[in-house]
């Protein structure tokens, strides 16, 4: 058989070509520009970067500095009061002209998220296609949405994770607009600004008030949270990060909606319907669980550890990894993987040694995967890669007892009884789903209201949702509006005037909570 090879006219060379091909004003030969001000503009320094697929290097953020970040979301303010007083039928225009534009370069902001961000083809058309899908939603109901409503008093600030940046962070941006506010974006450090630079110029041709930069967080938070004139905060991250953010923010009074990390478990409690579980577990493992509602904790009933062990390592044995674009022969389609690498070598350095923390804590090794399964090109960097691993019984001192691993690094944990199983799911202090696998629904009926999750699932797992579905976190995972179908609108504008509004939310004086 033939050497795997690179899918010809997926090379990077040619996407980025592309990339300047389609959006001169956004992208030159060697560098990507910020929109700030107004305009693409030549500001900031352009970092070293290389894509995760196979260490080449690619142009990185251009950093800005915080005084650009200061003029930048100033103009941001203006924009606002204009586009505010916009008519909802004319923001409804531009921004389905925004839509339009977006799926005529569906392929390419794909490519580029296969590029960035390690996606396979499927899941990064997927992520695609689910911000265009919700947007369509949105348009179709945001007159009922809005009926009575107002923009906020300035733009919405987003400062988003790297793993889904258009179905999260630009699917958001355009519901933020859609409801009359001015948005300001910084683009994730660790990957997806080439796909939101293009994403941005399409946007800003369509007429939309959007302001797009790179820079280091520590250096230009100070703007993007703190700037007076910002309507509200729109955070995806890490808990320390949010916490920072969180304490800002409620010192400041601003609407803000902080979805942070949880520890997602997913419990096993008299079960039979193996087969059905190992389909999503199969599933479970796609990106590389490098998104917010994957499941890296099994909380197994002691009895049927022997058969959950076996249905676990069969869906192993059947994962499919390695480099996305690496094909057999030229005519053949993109291969159809579970996930390709990790965001980026440091991340994979970082949860081999977490594998073996845990191990040298005497939690017992279940499973650790050859890089010799996946299939990847001759002679490439496989630094990013990692294959499934799996600990039984870490200590509860071990680095990733309490939190979310974001990789293919999962532990199980065994337990005797209920009260045992509810404190182990329970141990991250709050996530954004849980699940329970049990043939005893009155059990699952018990049990569930007992979790600290937004989301539970009972022999299903749950995700974050599309359209009219709600999103949200208990305890740690999540602070400010809850978001999704009408609640993301809410979050994103203010009730009749003089009528005191109380969104569903966790915030420092209450927590509110929609059917779920």
């Amino acid at each position: 058989m033939a050497a795997p090879q690179l899918k010809p006219g997926t090379s990077w060379a040619e996407t980025y070509a592309r990339c300047v091909r389609a959006a001169p004003e956004a992208f030159t030969p060697d560098r990507l520009l910020n929109l700030v001000r107004g305009e693409w503009r030549t500001v900031g320094t352009p970092g070293e970067h290389t894509t995760p697929l196979d260490g080449t290097a690619i142009p990185g953020p251009p950093r800005v500095g915080i005084e650009e970040a200061h003029s930048a979301v100033a103009f941001a303010i203006e924009q606002h009061g204009v586009w505010g007083r916009v008519p909802l039928e004319e923001r409804k225009v531009r921004v389905a002209a925004a839509v339009d534009a977006l799926t005529e370069h569906r392929d390419l902001l794909a490519l580029l998220l296969v590029w960035e961000i390690g996606k396979p083809w499927r899941l990064a058309c997927a992520d695609v296609d689910r911000a265009l899908d919700g947007v369509r939603w949105y348009l179709d109901n945001i007159d009922r949405q809005l009926d009575g409503r107002t923009p906020l008093p300035g733009p919405v600030s987003n400062i988003a994770s790297w793993n889904y940046p258009m179905s999260v962070q630009v699917h958001a941006e355009l519901v933020q607009l859609l409801a009359g506010n001015a948005v300001v974006a910084k683009t994730p450090s660790q990957g997806g600004f080439h796909c939101l630079t293009l994403a941005h110029a399409l946007l800003r041709r369509a007429g939309l008030p959007v302001t797009l930069l790179s820079g280091e967080g520590g250096r230009i938070a100070e703007a993007l949270i703190r700037a007076p004139g910002l309507g509200a905060l729109a955070f995806v991250g890490g808990r320390a990060n949010g916490r920072r953010a969180a304490t800002t923010l409620a010192d400041l009074g601003r609407r803000h909606f902080l979805e942070q990390e949880g520890l997602n478990t997913w419990g096993v409690w008299d079960f039979s319907d193996w087969p059905t579980l190992a389909a999503h577990l199969r599933k479970g493992f796609e990106y590389a669980k490098q998104r917010c509602t994957a499941y890296p904790r099994y909380v197994v009933r002691r009895t049927l550890f022997p058969a959950f062990l076996e249905t676990y390592l069969e869906v192993l044995a059947s994962l499919r990894f390695g480099h996305p674009l690496a094909v057999d022969d030229p005519a053949d389609e993109l291969p159809e993987l579970d996930f390709g690498p990790l965001i980026h070598a440091a991340k994979a350095a970082e949860l081999h040694a977490h594998f073996d923390a845990a191990v040298a804590a005497r939690a017992i090794p279940l499973h650790r995967g050859d890089l010799g399964e996946g299939s990847f090109l001759p002679g490439q960097s496989l630094d990013a890669y990692l294959p499934p691993a799996c600990v039984l019984d870490p200590p509860a001192s071990w680095a990733l007892h309490h939190s979310e691993p974001f990789g293919p690094l999962d532990s199980i944990v065994l337990v005797d009884t209920e009260a045992e199983l509810l404190a182990a799911m329970n141990a991250g202090n709050g996530s954004l789903v849980a699940s329970l696998a049990t043939d005893d629904q009155a059990f699952a009926a018990r049990i569930a209201p007992d979790l600290l999750a937004f989301k539970v699932g009972v022999n299903k797992p749950r995700s974050r949702g599309d359209r009219e579905e709600v999103f949200g976190g208990l305890g740690a995972s999540w602070k400010g509006a809850f978001v999704g179908g009408d609640l993301l609108v809410q979050a994103v504008s203010n009730g009749p005037e003089g009528a005191e509004e109380k969104l569903f939310g966790n915030f420092p004086s209450y927590s509110l909570y929609p059917p779920r």
